[in-house]
């Protein structure tokens, strides 16, 4: 199984600026565009959970399915702080994802007070749980999850290798609760401060299959760098 590289570009990238990833909402079908033909899939950075209704603001899978995209991040870390998205309406989209045919990646991670008391685990289990509860056993390996502590994102401070290493592990084993064949499939990506300088290394541990990449992906030559140095 290769490695999956992602990139986040947040509310970056103007339509004129986009070229691959993440995308902002306006920004998608430039994207899509810029990507036909590649080996590169656009993903967007939320849906909501229903196909339509009275929801201003919102975007619904159907249409990110009509611009040709492939997935959609859900649980950002972002997301969860500063627009409230809770466990609840998570286990709504992973699998409305999901059924409408789009690749989810769903974020979970523990803030800085959580690892300092030792609540990491509880942190990580109360996520997975809860977000992966409507999704049947033997579409668990359909999901990406990506493993983002908190207090790396953005920060500049990455998660050694050991926290990484055991954080994902741990994240495997709780979709082996649930399957066994799931957890060897599924895909665990890392993210959080995430450079050309570091990410080989995080790259080569046991359980990490892959990278989302915040900050270090707004350049075309530090985000090819990062996705140089993945296993092949």
């Amino acid at each position: 199984m290769s490695s999956l590289i992602a990139a986040n570009w947040k509310m970056h990238k103007t339509v004129a600026e986009a070229t691959a990833v993440c995308a902002p909402f306006t920004a998608l079908a430039a994207s899509v565009h810029r990507c036909r033909d590649t080996g590169v899939r656009v993903l967007a950075q939320n849906m909501h959970e229903l196909p339509h209704g009275a929801f201003t603001g919102e975007v619904s899978a159907p249409m990110l399915l009509e611009l040709g995209v492939d997935g959609v991040l859900l649980g950002h870390s972002e997301r969860r702080e500063h627009f409230a998205e809770s466990d609840q309406a998570l286990a709504a989209k992973v699998p409305a994802a999901l059924d409408a045919g789009l690749t989810p990646v769903l974020c979970v991670g523990e803030t800085a007070a959580e690892r300092a008391r030792g609540d990491t685990e509880r942190k990580l289990r109360d996520q997975i749980q809860q977000d992966l509860a409507a999704v049947a056993p033997q579409r668990l390996a359909e999901v990406v999850i990506a493993y983002e502590p908190i207090w790396a994102i953005g920060t500049g401070v990455v998660a050694t290798p050991e926290q990484a290493q055991e954080a994902i592990a741990f994240i495997r084993a709780l979709v082996a609760d649930r399957g066994a064949e799931a957890a060897t499939e599924i895909r665990i990506l890392y993210g959080g401060s995430v450079t050309p300088e570091n990410a080989g290394e995080l790259l080569a541990l046991a359980d990490v299959d892959g990278a989302l990449v915040g900050s270090a992906s707004l350049a075309a030559d530090s985000f090819a760098a990062i996705a140089g140095s993945a296993p092949q």
